[in-house]
């Protein structure tokens, strides 16, 4: 229970949450008490009495007393990917018997369980830990991140690991083939961002995966003796235009709400505390509600929708709250960017150089983020392409297939598609004036074939033959910049590099 009187809302979420998937994975040592407990969602409890063959049973993770050099870990897998804002280390209870320090590192293995190649990065440094203390601990990097390693110096226990932050999954790969799937989820990276009241119980509860086990697991406003109503705003996973909403009132049964209303609005990026009233538009009008029940709306926005206003009139309590749509094109473009943004050194720069072969494009280009919105990414992009040297557009060159050729990469074929239709012996002349033209300037013939049919192309190349070798690296790098664009744009859309 919450009393929004003594403590501020919070947007932040329990990445590693058990019931959104999070689990330990493994631990150097779990001698006193087993790794499990670390995400036990109860509170810590303590039995003076209770003692097993091992010593006193506690409500945590606790090893032996280490007696060399080194310290104990635990491996994490979070609920959903994103990025970890603070750390809540849980000390009750142990007091005779706590860390001296604690650290957490974490990785991005795109899902799977990380093994030796897996390239872990530090979130939170060496940090001192208090005894018998709920602990948060606001971490020193803003990066994605789907596992950690939690470090206990040099050993000892800890009663529980909360892992607070914003969910960032693969958002592409939870969309039906339509781009269509429930924007206001947790596991998709939906958020509640404020609300009225929440003494029962969060607002973020309405958003958590399968249906509500009990009261509890729902979101419950004090009873109001007053005029008023009382309201959640929740965060979409991106903008959408939506289709279907659905309120559960499950287990609410003697204090549900008497109407809900819900309403939309288009202001991405927008503070809760800055939405204006009268943007809102009505997606489910006032409509009573049923006891322990589920309510489905079918929906029609005017356009995309970024943020969801649950208004219960005039209190009570809502189980969940799914918001189901179709992600447009600014959507997936705003979900990509935010992150490429917040992924680590080596995904971002792998990211990029898909897009643009150049070793030292991607590293500046990763260096400029994080990127307000992708015309900024763009800017930044064409910058850093006009300030390299002949040699960064060489390498950048040598990164394409020769135009005609066929390719396992995804991108280059896309953009290829007008040589699929070719006739054969344009497609031999296209590999003659390949071998031409590579000997001549000694890099592949580069090309936006975005659009172009295969003729098109041959003409081009034939007409660039002309050039003298330093008029056509300029021209074939302005070629590059513009794959480039294109493929940035993909980046954002789809999210896997070409």
């Amino acid at each position: 229970m919450s009393h929004p009187e003594e403590t501020r809302f919070s947007a932040q979420i329990d990445l590693a949450a058990r019931r959104l998937g999070g689990m330990v994975l493994e631990a150097t040592d779990e001698f006193f008490a087993p790794k499990e407990n670390l995400l036990e969602p109860a509170p810590p409890v303590f039995d003076i009495s209770s003692y097993g063959d091992r010593g006193k049973v506690m409500d945590g993770w606790e090893t032996r007393r280490r007696r060399g050099e080194g310290c104990d870990v635990a491996v994490v897998r979070l609920g959903v990917a994103g990025v970890i804002e603070q750390a809540v280390v849980d000390t009750t209870h142990f007091r005779g018997n706590a860390p001296a320090s604690c650290w957490l590192e974490g990785a991005d293995t795109g899902g799977p369980p990380p093994d030796g190649s897996t390239s872990w990065f530090p979130l939170l440094g060496d940090t001192p830990v208090q005894p018998h203390e709920r602990q948060v601990l606001g971490t020193e990097r803003a990066v994605r991140v789907t596992h950690v390693r939690f470090g206990i110096v040099p050993d000892g226990g800890v009663a529980r690991l909360r892992l607070l932050g914003r969910a960032l999954p693969d958002l592409w790969t939870e969309a039906d083939p339509n781009g269509r799937l429930d924007l206001a989820a947790a596991v998709n990276g939906g958020r509640a961002v404020a609300c009225s009241d929440e003494f029962f119980s969060s607002p973020h509860n309405l958003l958590m995966v399968g249906d509500a086990k009990e009261m509890s697991d729902g979101w419950e406003t004090r009873r109001r003796r007053g005029p008023g109503e009382d309201w959640a705003i929740i965060e979409l996973a991106t903008t959408a235009a939506l289709d279907r909403i659905e309120l559960e009132t499950t287990n609410f049964k003697g204090n549900y709400p008497d109407r809900c209303i819900v309403e939309g609005v288009h202001a991405p990026g927008t503070h809760a505390a800055e939405l204006s009233s009268d943007r809102w538009e009505e997606l489910v009008p006032a409509t009573a509600m049923q006891p322990h029940a589920r309510h489905r709306f079918e929906v029609a926005s005017d356009g995309p929708v970024s943020h969801l206003k649950l208004r219960v009139l005039p209190d009570g309590g809502v189980a969940r709250l799914r918001a189901y749509g179709t992600v447009d094109d600014d959507g997936w473009r705003r979900y990509g960017l935010a992150r490429l943004n917040v992924v680590d050194r080596t995904r971002a720069e792998a990211d990029l150089l898909a897009c643009c072969g150049s070793t030292v494009w991607a590293e500046q280009v990763a260096d400029r983020r994080p990127f307000s919105d992708a015309t900024e990414l763009l800017e930044v992009a064409d910058a850093v392409w006009a300030d390299l040297d002949a040699d960064d557009h060489l390498e950048a060159f040598a990164a394409h297939p020769r135009i005609g050729e066929r390719s396992g990469a995804r991108w280059s074929s896309q953009e290829q598609a007008g040589t699929a239709s070719a006739e054969q012996t344009t497609l031999a002349d296209l590999a003659d004036g390949n071998r031409a033209y590579e000997e001549r300037f000694d890099h592949v013939f580069l090309i936006c074939a975005t659009g172009l049919s295969a003729e098109q192309m041959l003409t081009s190349l034939r007409t660039r033959m002309d050039n003298d070798p330093e008029t056509e690296r300029r021209v074939a790098a302005e070629e590059q910049r513009k794959i480039t664009h294109l493929r940035l744009d993909k980046l954002l859309r789809d999210g896997g590099a070409g």
